[in-house]
């Protein structure tokens, strides 16, 4: 196995090494009408990941086609392009950009900012859900990376122009969000407030220089060193005991939106740290400024309203779904509007003014409150999903959200919002003692819950496409879909919704009632949403294919088997994808190692708080890491321990569990072994 070692070290190296610059040679066609470009996350600066081309419609979508394809060649593809002038931009693996010629699929550039050799990585890559986007501004991309830079390249070289290392007050901190322009300035945030001791907050840079212009914190720290900003001073009374202690958490780690109207970037806060507030405020309070949409001046980074989604926030929701914005006619009055589907089932929609609610109508099964008062704007909250007394409680949306990171979209033509929705529930319940509850360094998972009963488990969950009519705040039509995990939407105008879904597919459906129209095999599960755009005033759909989950699907996608490619369709598109097969690997297994079952226990305590996000739940990976049941690394000590603890595998994503002791490492790779015999057996 010595042997194995070096050579998976040299293989890291080799990789390390692709993440250079490299330049390729290319044609660059210009195009014979103006183009309609994709140059933000969401589209442009409404974010409804709507494009208003109407090529192609309900009466051709049947001949479209693939034009393009190209493989990309790392690991991690959970992202969206964008697409500037004929060319399609998008990060992969460890933030690496790639520039393609968007009709040909041909590679013109790659710039890789070498994540894997700062020292950060280490423990930064111990959690996360890869790069989802980047953005754009005057010829330059921008991309946060993983460890914690904001870095500036040049979008016709790859040429690195700026970097700033944005986590300098955030140790425990990764990044796997886009940056978000916003005028002059470049703004980035990060996640982590379900790992460590946390404080939120987002970091504006000169687009030009790179200099940091303000920063914003999303909750208050220790009163005794005094408060940043009047926003600080007001938040801190609404939490109590010693929060500053556990961070308080409120990380910016997806969603933002710029408003140019009103010269504004708006903030999608995330969740408390821990989950609990039992634990993370004793005393109660709405804990602000957690799970919130927060208005700030785009030039001074100052407060200018905010609307809490859910106060208190005992369950992990938070907002850093979409935030898109638009102008519409509600209540016969037209309306500047910012609309939100979160995770806890209600769809938002808000006065951009002066942050006041308009509308709250449910989308997605919920019962932890039970309405949202039109008034206050306040939900009023079931008693029972606060699990009081210690007794579990059943709740829907379960964590991953009724809406999660899968972009939803806005169409100004039909007034529907498109939402990729999930149904599935989760047991809460405090731990044995929650006044004794202690914290876990290390990047383990910190919840502050207990363990849910044996007989309490939650039904399987599914998934469906929602239409939700927003100005008349109710469901307009859905489609049941599969598994429970599926990408993104577009909208269009030419009358289509487009969607990739768990079974592999890229669909396309009427956005008036949800009928599917046209369907293409893309040979892999997809997350990221599709693009469209023009070259030489030719209609373009693009997307990226990839796949994870913290648990198997049906059909459920292989991570070392992954097809993950940029796809290039349009009307008349004839190129085909080679033919794939996968391949059911066996479980890997040694007879003559025997099963501790007391190393066992311990190796699955590590693996449940620390190795099961990517890894899967009860072993049984999704797609983001591989089936260490069917892994050949645990089964020596040495090649384990080189992977896990030194980190040679960092290049593809693995970070470094360097406090893991010999005897814990060695728990964990009898558990290994452990679900892997018990997984063998139930297969016979």
């Amino acid at each position: 196995m010595k042997g194995r070692v070096s050579a998976l070290v040299a293989g890291a190296a080799i990789l390390a090494l692709a993440g250079g610059i490299s330049s390729y040679s290319a044609q660059s066609a210009a195009p014979a009408a103006a183009p309609v470009n994709w140059s933000t996350y969401g589209g442009d600066d409404k974010e409804q990941h709507y494009s208003p081309l109407q090529e192609i419609t309900e009466q051709n979508v049947g001949k479209l086609g693939l034009v393009s394809s190209y493989d990309i060649d790392t690991f991690d593809s959970y992202t969206q392009p964008i697409a500037i002038n004929g060319v399609v931009y998008f990060p992969a693996g460890l933030s690496v950009i790639h520039a393609g010629d968007a009709r040909t699929g041909k590679l013109l550039w790659q710039n890789g900012p070498h994540v894997a050799s700062q020292p950060e990585a280490k423990w930064r890559l111990r959690a996360g859900w890869g790069t989802r986007g980047i953005a754009y501004k005057d010829g330059v991309l921008f991309t946060a990376t993983r460890e914690g830079r904001l870095v500036a390249v040049d979008a016709k070289t790859g040429k690195p122009l700026w970097s700033a290392k944005t986590l300098d007050e955030a140790e425990n901190g990764y990044i796997t969000g886009p940056p978000w322009v916003a005028g002059d300035k470049v703004v980035v945030g990060f996640g982590g407030a379900d790992y460590s001791p946390t404080r939120g907050y987002v970091t504006a840079y000169d687009i030009k220089t790179g200099k940091k212009a303000w920063r914003w914190y999303v909750v208050p720290g220790d009163p005794a060193k005094g408060f940043e900003n009047k926003a600080m001073e007001a938040a801190a009374k609404t939490w109590t005991g010693e929060w500053w202690k556990f961070g308080g958490g409120g990380t910016v780690w997806h969603a933002m939106a710029y408003d140019a109207k009103y010269d504004r970037i708006y903030l999608g806060t995330g969740n408390g740290w821990p989950w609990n507030q039992k634990i993370r405020s004793p005393g109660g309070g709405d804990n602000l400024y957690l799970s919130s949409i927060v208005a700030l001046n785009a030039k001074t980074g100052e407060y200018v309203w905010h609307y809490q989604v859910n106060p208190e926030n005992s369950h992990d929701f938070n907002n850093a779904m979409d935030i898109e914005l638009a102008d519409m006619m509600i209540g016969g009055k037209q309306r500047s509007v910012l609309i939100h589907a979160p995770k806890n089932g209600f769809f938002y929609v808000i006065d951009r003014q002066n942050g006041k609610l308009i509308s709250a109508g449910e989308f997605a099964k919920q019962n932890w409150a039970k309405r949202i008062d039109p008034v206050t704007g306040r939900p009023e909250i079931n008693p029972e999903a606060q699990y009081p007394g210690g007794k579990p409680f059943l709740m829907y949306p379960f964590p991953n959200g009724a809406h999660g990171v899968q972009a939803m979209s806005f169409s100004p033509k039909t007034g529907l919002s498109y939402i990729p929705v999930m149904e599935g529930g989760r047991v809460f319940v405090d731990p044995p003692n929650v006044k004794e509850w202690q914290y876990k360094p290390g990047m383990f998972v910190n919840t502050g819950l207990g363990a849910p009963p044996a007989n309490l488990v939650p039904p399987t969950a599914s998934s469906k496409l929602v239409a939700f009519d927003v100005a008349n705040n109710k469901i307009a039509w859905s489609v049941p879909q599969p598994g429970v995990f599926n990408g993104g939407t577009l909208a269009t105008g030419g009358g289509l919704i487009f969607q990739g879904t768990n079974d592999g597919n890229l669909n396309g459906y009427s956005a008036a009632n949800g009928r599917k129209l046209w369907s293409y095999p893309v040979q892999n599960g997809m997350l990221a949403a599709p693009i469209s755009y023009t070259v030489g005033g030719k209609q373009y759909v693009s997307v990226i294919t990839g796949f994870r989950s913290s648990f198997p699907n049906s059909p459920n996608w292989d991570y070392r088997q992954q097809q993950r490619r940029l796809l290039t369709f349009a009307i008349g598109g004839v190129k085909k994808l080679p033919a794939f097969e996968p391949v059911d690997e066996p479980i890997q297994d040694d007879p003559a190692f025997l099963i501790d079952p007391g190393k066992a226990k311990v190796g699955a305590g590590i693996y449940n708080s620390s190795c099961v996000i990517c890894h899967g739940s009860g072993m049984m990976a999704g797609g983001a890491a591989p089936d260490l049941r069917k892994s050949a690394v645990p089964m020596d000590a040495e090649t384990f321990t080189s992977v896990v603890r030194d980190g040679a595998l960092m290049a593809r994503g693995m970070g470094s569990f360097a406090q893991l002791t010999d005897a814990e490492l060695e728990g964990l790779r009898h558990y290994i072994r452990q679900r892997a015999r018990e997984s063998a057996q139930q297969a016979k």
